[in-house]
């Protein structure tokens, strides 16, 4: 069976909004199809639709930087610079003797 990589494809007026893995082989998506955005769940061998959203989310926020993703996109973009304090004992004023 051939895999699909489903998170944030668009072609023409069917776009996925949002993926959220719910398993090893399961996502939950929303997808913009025209106007209307639904939600859908996707497994290896069915696909279902589960609700038509009244109220459409929106995909415009840009990335927040609270994930790994998204400092990665930052950084290689170059919206973000490198900081090797970050985390270490010694930014938190522990000092090795």
């Amino acid at each position: 069976m051939r895999r699909f990589n489903v998170t944030g494809g668009s072609t023409g007026q069917l776009k996925v909004i949002a993926s959220l893995a719910a398993g090893t082989k399961e996502r939950v998506l929303v997808i913009e199809v025209g106007e209307e955005q639904h939600l859908i769940g996707v497994t290896a061998q069915n696909i279902n639709h589960l609700a038509k959203l009244d109220t459409p989310i929106s995909n415009d926020k840009p990335p927040t930087g609270d994930n790994f993703k998204d400092k990665l996109n930052m950084f290689m973009a170059g919206k973000l610079q490198p900081n090797a304090n970050t985390g270490s004992k010694k930014s938190a004023g522990v000092h090795d003797e």
